[in-house]
């Protein structure tokens, strides 16, 4: 059995993973997908003062909480800073990292770093409103719709689970100088439906702990754990086996 914990990226909720959650419990593992601090049953808690070390601390906390070992440590999106720093505080903890369709940032790189693109919704937040909240990024034309969703139904359920988030998640950066963390093996999955406007780093050929890059793609929009459950957790077992 292995443990699967599921990071949702940003605007998003744990609820994100709700098809995903109940395949891979299926399949005989523990999953655990938390709303971070501002999201879901949280959003009350955001604020100005929210920002990636708060969701670091967040899966951190719940790791030492719950005490979990051995864990597939599953990052979407934005959450690929979060795992990131994640497995730099308690690499012996990690089994796997899993960057799905997610930024893969290097030592002491921001978002915008790792996303140049993202800094128009920083300019935009910090020119106008209260001065810190993102909105949730717009619904594109098909193929693209919300965040890679275009089913109708889908889209009113996700649209309905979508939250600002602060600033300061998209300006903090992430630190990552634990030797032991570059030795955990990754993956990375990438979702080949998106607009040009997202431009995805190229993988290395060599992961940090030297061994082979592995890479995955599924023919769907960003948000695949709701258009593309079962293809995802289908892989996931595949990389946790």
């Amino acid at each position: 059995m292995s443990t699967f914990l599921l990071v949702h990226g940003a605007w998003h909720s744990g609820r994100s993973w709700d098809r995903v959650v109940p395949l891979l419990e299926a399949a005989g593992h523990r999953v655990l997908a938390p709303s971070l601090t501002g999201y879901g049953d949280t959003a009350h808690l955001l604020g100005p003062e929210v920002g990636l070390e708060t969701h670091v601390a967040d899966v951190v906390g719940l790791i030492e909480d719950e005490h979990l070992t051995e864990v597939v440590l599953v990052g979407h999106s934005y959450a690929g800073l979060v795992v990131s720093s994640v497995a730099n505080a308690v690499p012996d903890r990690i089994a796997h990292l899993v960057y799905l369709d997610a930024m893969v940032p290097e030592d002491g790189e921001t978002a915008v770093d790792v996303m140049p693109g993202i800094q128009f919704a920083i300019d935009q937040a910090t020119s106008s409103g209260d001065g810190w909240r993102v909105p949730p990024m717009p619904e594109l034309p098909a193929p693209y719709g919300l965040f890679g969703v275009t089913d109708p139904a889908d889209v009113g359920w996700l649209r309905a689970m979508l939250s600002d988030m602060s600033v300061l998640c998209l300006q903090q950066p992430v630190h990552l100088d634990a030797p032991a963390a570059r030795t955990i093996p990754r993956t990375h999955i990438h979702n080949t439906v998106a607009p040009d406007s997202i431009v995805r780093r190229p993988v290395p050929a060599l992961q940090p702990n030297g061994a082979p890059s592995e890479v995955w793609e599924l023919p769907t929009g960003h948000d695949c754990m709701i258009t593309m459950p079962v293809e995802l957790s289908e892989l996931l077992l595949k990389i946790a086996s």
